[in-house]
């Protein structure tokens, strides 16, 4: 047991480390990290480790933190940060990017995500791929939205043509947050759920890695990688398409969940403190 709280540590500040850069980039303090943490502490204890049957009560909340309870009941009244409005807007935009990429009635014979007029009849249009993908969202938002992030290029004739394979706001800061939260998050749920006692079932968690690479040999690697990422998460976005029931309403079946896949690149300079 002691070994284990001894990795686990160590897992937890290899985790912080990155984290904690871009907090100090972003004029965040520990202050702020502090209660932040105090927030979070509290409610995973009060939702995730409750003992059937019975009420969470401040008591246990506060031996399982080690919090003090008068700690525990003024986290247990602050309500969590609002980033709805973010994840909302993020969501509508890379779900319009997905289903032109993988929407057969806005391809080309080739494939490929054809150039859309803004708005036409008996034809595909950029204001029809809104209203499939995007809800009630008005299309002309969400076409100024995409132009702003580089995702889309509007075109001498009034066409519209998709840049990018996947809605990655570069020059937005706030956007880039909240996809690093989803996604780290997305993550460290799959890590923690194959490090559960008695896992039966582990999702899958792998990776590709050699630590003595020249540099030289790593921007071909950066780009064939990517390439091939892509090809395969277009091949999955297909699957998954055709059992989501918000694309396709005939799915049958219960609950409503949350899948997917993630693929990331990686590079650092070697370090003989790391292995």
């Amino acid at each position: 047991m002691a070994d284990n709280r001894r990795l686990l540590f160590n897992a937890i500040l290899r985790v912080l480390r990155p984290l904690v850069r871009v907090m100090l980039r972003n004029g965040t303090t520990y202050g702020d990290f502090a209660d932040l943490t105090k927030w979070v502490f509290v409610d995973v204890a009060r939702q995730d480790f409750k003992i059937p049957g019975r009420k969470q009560s401040t008591s246990r909340i506060s031996v399982i933190t080690g919090l003090t309870r008068k700690e525990v009941a003024r986290q247990l009244e602050i309500g969590r940060p609002d980033d709805s409005a973010l994840q909302h807007q993020y969501n509508r935009a890379a779900k319009v990017i997905s289903g032109w990429r993988r929407d057969h009635r806005f391809q080309g014979v080739d494939g490929e995500p054809l150039e859309l007029p803004f708005e036409a009849q008996d034809a595909p249009c950029f204001s029809e791929l809104v209203r499939r993908f995007s809800g009630d969202m008005p299309a002309r938002a969400v076409l100024d939205e995409l132009v702003r992030v580089g995702s889309v290029t509007k075109l001498d004739d009034g066409r519209i043509a998709l840049v990018t394979s996947s809605y990655v706001p570069a020059g937005d800061e706030s956007q880039k947050l909240l996809i690093m939260g989803t996604d780290t998050e997305f993550l460290l749920n799959t890590l923690d759920h194959n490090l559960q006692p008695g896992q039966n079932a582990p999702f899958f968690q792998r990776k590709v890695y050699a630590d003595n690479v020249p540099e030289e040999a790593l921007p071909a690697f950066l780009q064939v990688s990517a390439q091939k990422a892509q090809a395969l998460l277009d091949e999955l976005d297909r699957y998954l398409l055709a059992r989501d029931r918000d694309e396709n309403p005939a799915v049958e079946g219960t609950g409503r969940m949350e899948a997917g896949i993630g693929i990331y690149y990686f590079e650092k300079p070697w370090s003989e403190t790391d292995s």
